[in-house]
């Protein structure tokens, strides 16, 4: 059953994350799991509603890593709603819904198995999370 969740897929994404930090970043954001102790932090510099560049600092399961992954990926020139929407998605998808993603964040289908294990939804949504509070604090929601 827990192949569902780490497939080869899954725990490549996991394995390409680096540590690192943007000088100066528009905004920024730290989200950490209660139930698991997973944490993301988030820098993000942004132009014209546009995402420009993205740092990030994961300690997570690989769940959360690939999720961070996706996002890291596919962030850089995504319009701010876009992200919100991917993030809305996302919540979806794990509660149950079928669900369609904005074209750059498609590959988070590859997390629909995590639906059926409510313990792993909050660090499978920490990036995103992440994300979205990040641009809140400058209004770019």
């Amino acid at each position: 059953m827990l192949d569902n969740l780490y497939n080869t897929d899954i725990l490549k994404l996991s394995a390409n994350l680096k540590n690192e930090r943007l000088e100066n970043p528009d905004c920024f954001a730290r989200r950490v799991s209660k139930l698991c102790g997973s944490w993301l932090e988030i820098d993000l510099k942004v132009d014209n509603g546009r995402v420009k560049s993205i740092a990030l600092r994961v300690q997570a399961c690989a769940l959360g890593q690939s999720s961070a992954a996706i996002l890291y990926k596919n962030i850089v020139n995504a319009e701010v709603k876009e992200v919100v929407s991917a993030r809305n998605s996302l919540i979806l998808m794990l509660n149950g819904s079928d669900v369609s993603f904005p074209s750059r964040f498609s590959e988070l289908e590859l997390l629909r198995g995590v639906s059926d294990y409510p313990a792993r939804h909050t660090s499978t949504l920490l990036a995103f999370n992440a994300a979205v509070e990040a641009l809140k604090s400058i209004h770019l929601e």
